[in-house]
C-alpha cells in the first residue's frame, strides 16, 4: 500500500465568476418582473385614448368614473360625499395625496368638471385624468 503524499492534493478553489453570472441573472429576472406586477383594482371602463399618456404608479385613490355617473374607488362603488371625505382625511395624512379619475369617455364633460371642483373645494389640488394609450407598440 503506497502512502498518499499531501503535497500532491490541490487545494480547492471557489469559482467565484459563475456565482456572480447567476446573481445577475437573478436579479435581472427580478427586477424584470416586477415591471409587470402592478396589480391595478379597476373596473373595466371605455377610457378615451392619448399617444403621450403615461403610467403613473405613484397614486394613492384611483377612481373611476362611469357612463351612468356612478363613481368607483379602486374596485368598490362608493357615493360622491363618502369618496370626498375620505379624500380629504388622507390629504391631510399624506402630503404627497394623488388621485387620478378614470373616466368613460362617453361621460358628459360637465360631470368631470364638477367633481374636478369638489376635490378642489375640499383642498385636494394634485388630481390627473387617466386615458388608455393611442401607440401601437
Amino acid at each position: 500500500m503506497r502512502l498518499r503524499d499531501r503535497r500532491i492534493f490541490i487545494k480547492p478553489e471557489v469559482m467565484i465568476i459563475p456565482m456572480i453570472d447567476i446573481m445577475f441573472f437573478l436579479l435581472v429576472f427580478f427586477m424584470l418582473s416586477t415591471l409587470y406586477m402592478v396589480n391595478l383594482k379597476t373596473i373595466p371602463v371605455d377610457m378615451p385614448k392619448a399617444d403621450h399618456a403615461e403610467m403613473q404608479t405613484s397614486v394613492t385613490y384611483l377612481v373611476t368614473m362611469k357612463k351612468d355617473g356612478s363613481l368607483w374607488l379602486e374596485d368598490k362603488e362608493i357615493d360622491e360625499k363618502t369618496l370626498l371625505l375620505q379624500a380629504k382625511n388622507e390629504n391631510k395624512k399624506n402630503p404627497k395625496f394623488a388621485l387620478v379619475l378614470r373616466a368613460d369617455q362617453q361621460l358628459d364633460y360637465g360631470k368631470i368638471v364638477v367633481f374636478l371642483d369638489h376635490l378642489k373645494a375640499q383642498g385636494i389640488l394634485h388630481f390627473g385624468l387617466a386615458a388608455d394609450s393611442g401607440r401601437q407598440e
